[in-house]
């Protein structure tokens, strides 16, 4: 059994929670709840749990300020919010767990079974949420958080060359020539990454602009890359990101 923490300042939110964790994941116990990001640090050190539910918005302290008061973070955690905005990119960048509000029972069972892999896998929270509450601190730790099949990777933004599409999978083509493969399909990365210099050329690639070397015209659009990769670039993502690359260069 998971022993684990509900912290959430809206009751009906909780009980929700709850409700779905006992029928549907049998696997967790709820040993406490919490209102608020206080009352939530004191039950934390009081039991120990395996797994903590996070609420990103609470009034009196978020769920972000409250990871940056535990010198280690000792426990498995699965975000919870009703707003997919900046948050949910925050959490997205660092590869970690979250649901977002109304939960749906089979993203719930598939977080809880991400959780219990992490564990099995002996996979350290400190591993997991020391770069994320660092980030925090710094604005920008410039690393992205790449779950692949052992374990988490993290990558400088800027050896990334370009990203490619592998079914439900991600390839990452690193300016070392390296390659490495995330669990997560090309569509969350599409949410991530424009922030930091990067464009979406195609259904299946997305590049850095950065490392863009040469537009190549023909019967197709091509761009080489600096590691001598070519990508085709769509009809129509072509005038955007000509218009792009000439505010860059």
């Amino acid at each position: 059994m998971m022993r684990a923490i509900i912290i959430d300042d809206e009751k009906k939110g909780r009980e929700i929670l709850k409700s779905l964790i006992e029928t549907y994941c049998k696997e967790v116990e709820i040993v406490a709840q919490a209102s608020s990001a206080q009352e939530g640090y004191e039950l934390v050190q009081k039991h120990e749990p395996d797994l903590v539910f996070l609420d990103v918005e609470m009034p009196n302290g978020d769920g972000f300020a409250l990871l940056e008061r535990f010198e280690k973070i000792k426990f498995q955690i699965v975000f919870t919010t009703a707003f997919d905005d900046y948050a949910i990119k925050a959490i997205k960048f660092h590869a970690l767990d979250y649901l977002l509000k109304p939960i749906d029972i089979d993203e719930l069972r598939i977080t809880v079974e991400n959780v219990k892999k992490a564990i099995h896998d002996k996979q350290a929270a400190p591993n997991r949420y020391t770069a994320f509450v660092q980030s925090r601190k710094t604005e920008n730790s410039g690393k992205l958080a790449l779950p692949i099949k052992d374990g988490i990777i993290y990558l400088s933004i800027s050896e990334i060359v370009r990203v490619e599409s592998d079914g439900a999978y991600s390839l990452f083509y690193t300016d070392s020539g390296k390659k490495h493969l995330s669990s997560k399909n090309l569509g969350e990365y599409e949410e991530i990454l424009p922030a930091f210099g990067f464009f979406r050329v195609h259904r299946s690639h997305i590049v850095n602009v950065k490392m863009v070397k040469k537009f190549i015209r023909g019967d197709g659009n091509f761009i080489e890359m600096e590691d001598g990769s070519r990508v085709e670039i769509a009809r129509r993502k072509k005038d955007e990101f000509l218009e792009m690359m000439n505010q860059i260069s």
